[in-house]
């Protein structure tokens, strides 16, 4: 009987260490996925982390309005996807893109999931991490120069100061905006009334071409008429707009090109008048090879 108990965990053993094998097979062969952050649009602004990954990716899903200077960083190896919508018009729906994030890189792939600004602001990122764990694909987060700082550098609008603003929020304007109705929903009202009653520098990601209902909205929740507003159209790019208004006017706004970014407070008052007129040029980028950046940087 010892004999054959022996036999048997040696046998159970053998099948235990199988399996452990097969598992630590399967783990090698699975890929990695990066959600990174391209910035705002001015390829000098990708950091250093996000330019090395992206050298080395196997399979690139970016976003339709990353800059195409950063797309031209991508190796001809690698497999690309455009996963992004413009004007609202979806490419692919998102539970697609994380299906394809989980199919490449279970292959094995190095997998960048290249996003605009920073990839945890506005961003659909909690999404993907939410599908990236349920799918055991190992991840990681590479954070980028959200496009609302790099618009207010740009424009040279500082979004706090000590005698305007101490504080600074983001906001989409899709949140903010009721599209089942023209009603203003009580809940919206006091959202709204309690961003204005803060003082803080609204950031408004995604206004859309509507200036006329934001304008309203700011109004009933408090605002004055007169607070300085500047409307960016894309940020740090060699096409950046800017167009400097008041509440009162956002009405008369012009449409200027997506992406846009919608900035209200006091603050927009302390810029440079000649920022918000002139056109921002980003110094040319030439095509980089791998040797531009010395290596011990990575």
């Amino acid at each position: 009987m010892p004999r054959l108990t022996a036999e048997r965990k040696s046998e159970e053993q053998k099948s235990e260490d199988l399996s452990t094998g097969l598992r630590r097979s399967e783990e090698s062969v699975k890929g990695k996925v990066y959600l990174v952050g391209a910035g705002p649009g001015d390829p000098e602004l990708l950091t250093l982390k996000a330019f090395r990954l992206l050298r080395a990716a196997e399979a690139v899903l970016h976003d339709d309005l990353v800059a195409p200077e950063i797309r031209k960083l991508i190796p001809p190896s690698a497999r690309i996807y455009n996963v992004g919508k413009r004007c609202g018009k979806k490419k692919i729906l998102q539970g697609e893109i994380n299906g394809l994030m989980i199919a490449l890189a279970s292959s094995g792939l190095r997998v960048v999931r290249l996003k605009c600004g920073d990839p945890l602001i506005f961003g659909r990122a909690g999404e993907e991490i939410e599908a990236l764990r349920a799918g055991s694909i190992p991840f990681e987060i590479v954070p980028g120069v959200t496009s609302a700082l790099g618009a207010a550098a740009a424009a040279a609008i500082p979004l706090t100061h000590r005698r305007a603003s101490s504080a600074v929020v983001f906001i989409t304007a899709h949140r903010a905006t009721d599209r089942v109705s023209d009603r203003v929903s009580d809940k919206d009202v006091t959202n709204w009334q309690k961003l204005a009653a803060s003082g803080a520098t609204l950031v408004i990601y995604m206004p859309g071409q509507d200036y006329s209902d934001i304008g309203r909205r700011l109004t009933s929740a408090g605002l004055a008429g007169d607070t300085p507003c500047a409307i960016i159209s894309r940020a740090t790019s060699q096409r950046q707009r800017t167009h400097r208004t008041t509440v009162r006017d956002l009405h008369c706004s012009p449409q200027l090109a997506a992406p846009t970014l919608l900035v209200v407070g006091e603050v927009v008052g302390l810029a440079d008048p000649a920022a918000l007129v002139e056109q921002f040029v980003p110094p040319s980028v030439s095509p980089v090879a791998d040797h531009v950046l010395p290596a011990a940087l990575f």
